[in-house]
């Protein structure tokens, strides 16, 4: 049995604008095989004292055995991260929680900024089945976008600034697709991750257009592995732990 306690190499840590980078690891042992939707904790310090605690990171690829992570510099946890360099060594635990379920056929995405990261992996397994729906704050913040329009059969992009693609949320940006497709063939599959008000709206918007929708909830995790209790989350069936029952949830079943 493969061990989810792992040493790992950092052979690239590239930056891909001003507040992004992407992170790939060569394992030093045998691993388990990520699947899209889960997640690992990854030591983001040059030791483990500082930071002490590990940090939750979608997978987003794994290509020859190397697990990549597309991450945002935003806190003390990242701003160490950013800072390593090829050929240092972090201690990971993962593949963590439970993945997104296997679409039917063509599905739509909904990506909210660094939510991206989660969907990636997800779209490059079922290539040219989904529409991508991604919204930022304002173009600095859209990364990766010649990597995903060779994944998915369309992107529609909304930025809160309009310095790229539509003014406003990616929401009403899927509102409009779904209105103008009543009369023809349409998804009826929805998988997302984001933040909370896009994943509230997208909560109503499944609803009454009698949409399946999972997605993936980015929680605060002190251990990822479900002792901690810090990640627990509201659900018709009462507290969930996000890193252990999580994080891809099926929105019906969320309480917002």
């Amino acid at each position: 049995m493969y061990n989810k306690f792992f040493a790992a190499e950092i052979v690239g840590n590239i930056s891909r604008n001003k507040d992004f980078k992407l992170l790939t690891l060569r394992p030093l042992s045998e691993i388990i095989v990520p699947q899209p939707g889960q997640f690992y904790m990854l030591q983001t310090g040059s030791t483990t004292c500082d930071p002490l605690l590990k940090r939750p990171f979608s997978i987003y690829s794994i290509q020859q055995n190397l697990l990549s992570f597309l991450y945002r510099i935003r806190g003390k946890g990242t701003l160490s991260l950013s800072q390593l360099r090829e050929g240092d060594m972090l201690q990971v635990i993962g593949p963590l929680g439970n993945s997104y379920p296997e679409p039917a056929g063509d599905f739509i995405a909904v990506a909210g900024g660094i939510g991206f990261a989660s969907l990636f992996a997800f779209m490059s397994k079922y290539r040219r089945q989904a529409y991508l729906f991604y919204g930022a704050t304002k173009r600095d913040e859209l990364v990766m976008l010649d990597e995903a329009r060779e994944l998915t059969k369309e992107i529609f992009i909304t930025t809160d600034d309009g310095s790229d693609g539509r003014k406003g949320l990616i929401t009403d940006e899927l509102s409009d697709f779904l209105d103008r497709s009543l009369l023809i063939r349409r998804p009826s599959q929805v998988y997302a991750c984001g933040p909370v008000p896009m994943l509230r709206a997208l909560s109503e918007i499944a609803r009454s257009n009698r949409l399946s929708c999972y997605i993936s909830l980015e929680e605060h995790m002190a251990c990822g592995i479900g002792a901690c209790l810090g990640c627990m989350v509201k659900t018709v069936a009462g507290q969930k732990r996000a890193c252990k029952e999580g994080p891809v949830f099926n929105i019906e079943d969320m309480i917002w």
